[in-house]
């Protein structure tokens, strides 16, 4: 096998301008060193689509001016309070906002996942979202001989997916542990790049304990090495938040003057 090993640089300007992006929420490995590239790097009309949430990372890039679209079913801070660039720009008309539920995201990234046009759904059925989204069709269920109503939920077939995480070698495999979603997100997505804690001096296959949690090289383009990559996020239970690092933007997100000194803090940092 090749090796997929490259730098962060090499890696983040695999993402071409107007690329439609899958990020993961804050708790499944948010490739924050990969942002932070992104925004030195300059890419302009990113499509983000969550899975399902974003919170620093969206807002971040958002801010920035990179962003186009976003794809969602909700983006904050947590404790941390709103997501104020995303809330500007929401205000403001400055991108296109496709609203959507946890639910409907998975549905689409898995239906992408299995090469088909699309998955039923019920728990959309009543609300006001179906005036919002033409692109989900409510039909009658065809194997029902009493009206019966469905919402199906088109593929979401992402040009990139990019997330982080604990392990990866040089062949490309990346070890997901239990976040499966991400494992879902290579799936659909014709490319997934993935910055890594590791990398792992063996072939993570080969491993009998790791390698069933590990999401084979088949699906991974490129792996970058970005120790403490979520940074100022924590990750998986190995390294905590930054608390003064997020509260510090949270505050500073509230002007764009302000944002712009964070932003400029931190990329050169």
């Amino acid at each position: 096998m090749t090796s997929k090993r490259s730098s962060l640089g090499e890696l983040v300007a695999q993402i071409p301008d107007g690329a439609l992006l899958a990020i993961p929420a804050d708790y499944s490995g948010v490739a924050m060193a990969a942002t932070f590239e992104l925004i030195r790097q300059g890419k302009r009309g990113l499509r983000l689509v969550t899975a399902p949430t974003s919170g620093l990372q969206a807002d971040l890039l958002i801010g920035a001016g990179l962003v186009a679209e976003v794809e969602t079913a909700g983006i904050a801070l947590g404790e941390y309070g709103a997501a104020e660039r995303f809330r500007a720009a929401w205000a403001a008309g400055s991108m296109v906002i496709k609203d959507a539920t946890c639910p409907a995201l998975h549905a689409g990234f898995q239906a992408a996942e299995k090469g088909v046009p699309f998955l039923p759904l019920r728990g959309i059925l009543g609300s006001d979202l179906l005036s919002a989204r033409p692109d989900w069709k409510v039909i009658q269920n065809p194997l029902a001989e009493s009206p019966d109503p469905i919402v199906l939920v088109p593929a979401i077939r992402p040009d990139v997916a990019l997330f982080h995480v604990a392990l990866a070698d040089q062949h490309g495999n990346a070890w997901v542990g239990v976040r499966r979603e991400l494992a879902t997100l290579a799936h659909a997505s014709a490319r997934t790049l993935v910055t890594a804690e590791e990398i792992h001096p063996g072939n993570l296959l080969e491993d009998p304990l790791l390698a069933p949690g590990t999401l084979p090289h088949l699906y991974v383009d490129k792996v970058a090495l970005a120790p403490r990559g979520t940074w100022p996020l924590g990750f998986l239970d190995q390294i905590p938040a930054d608390d003064s690092a997020l509260s510090r933007y949270a505050e500073a997100a509230k002007s764009p003057l302000r944002f712009a000194a964070i932003l400029g803090e931190w990329l050169h940092a």
